[in-house]
């Protein structure tokens, strides 16, 4: 069962205090699984992935380094298959090639018989086994690294100081977070660090004039609602479900019955509209949403020096 991101892991607590002696078992079990053998590739790679859990901005960021090679090299996509991220899989495939199986390292070699030549995988940074070429953090400008401790007790999948593990770090949102910053060139002197803004990319689907009831299901529900307003859609209601929820039709029946009662449009996010059936998707637009990459030509030169 599907559960909201909990309050606690938003700063140190009694709770999470409680749940530390399991978050050193998860620190433990990340260790050994650092030691496995890495497997390496004649494909380039890219990992996009995150340290907190959800909602930093992988999946759009994906997108964005797809725009900007594909037109050089033959991409694609690579996605660990899990059954309730069909969302994910779905707008992936819809904006380039993918593939998705249950096993990351198997993936990479298929692609390599296709003869792709740059792999960008959304997701897989705490998959210690495979070598990547470029790889990336995504962090929430919001809420960066929430309490700072792993999982259970706090949102992180492994240690902050792992960051020394990685090339880039990106912020996406509309916060600047200079002191999070230094505290990342301070763990990794060699971090490149990039700041990026979620822009509308259909902003001409909406009539601005209507009132809006916003649902979401997504890993920072805050940061979308953030950019409708920046946008100026006039949000009357707001409806927030567990990341990745699987919308039951009594769920969209009542969204619908409530927009109507209140004579309101109904917007999600593209994640969210792609979880639905075709009969709940009627009557309800999504917002498309993109980065802004702030010193987009030098994130570009460096990953082309890379590869």
């Amino acid at each position: 069962m599907k559960v909201k991101r909990p309050i606690f892991w938003d700063s140190f607590n009694f709770i999470s205090l409680i749940l530390l002696p399991f978050s050193l078992i998860t620190i433990i079990f990340n260790f050994f699984k650092s030691l496995s053998l890495k497997k390496y590739f004649k494909i380039k790679t890219i990992c996009v992935g995150n340290i907190y859990l959800g909602g930093t901005g992988k999946t759009p960021l994906v997108l964005k380094i797809n725009d900007m090679l594909k037109y050089k090299f033959k991409t694609v996509f690579i996605k660990k298959k899990y059954i309730d991220q069909i969302d994910e899989q779905k707008i992936l495939s819809k904006y380039g090639n993918l593939i998705c199986l249950s096993f990351r390292d198997i993936a990479l070699r298929i692609a390599e018989k296709k003869n792709y030549q740059i792999a960008i995988l959304d997701d897989g940074l705490q998959d210690k086994s495979l070598n990547y070429d470029i790889s990336i953090a995504c962090f929430n400008s919001s809420e960066l690294v929430g309490n700072g401790l792993v999982l259970p007790a706090g949102p992180l999948r492994e240690k902050i100081t792992n960051i020394l593990n990685y090339d880039l770090a990106f912020l996406n949102g509309e916060k600047n977070n200079k002191s999070f910053e230094k505290t990342l060139k301070r763990l990794n002197p060699n971090l490149k660090i990039f700041r990026a803004k979620y822009t509308p990319r259909n902003l001409e689907s909406f009539k601005f004039k209507n009132n809006f009831l916003v649902f979401s299901g997504i890993g920072n529900p805050l940061e979308f609602k953030q950019t409708l307003k920046k946008y100026n859609f006039k949000i009357k209601k707001i409806m927030t479900f567990p990341d990745h929820y699987k919308y039951k039709n009594s769920d969209i029946n009542n969204i619908k019955n409530m927009a109507k009662s209140n004579k309101l449009k109904i917007i999600t996010t593209e994640k969210d509209y792609n979880r639905l059936s075709n009969i709940q998707k009627k009557n309800i637009q999504f917002l498309k949403i993109g980065l802004k990459i702030e010193k987009e030509k030098e994130f570009k030169n460096f990953l082309l020096k890379k590869l």
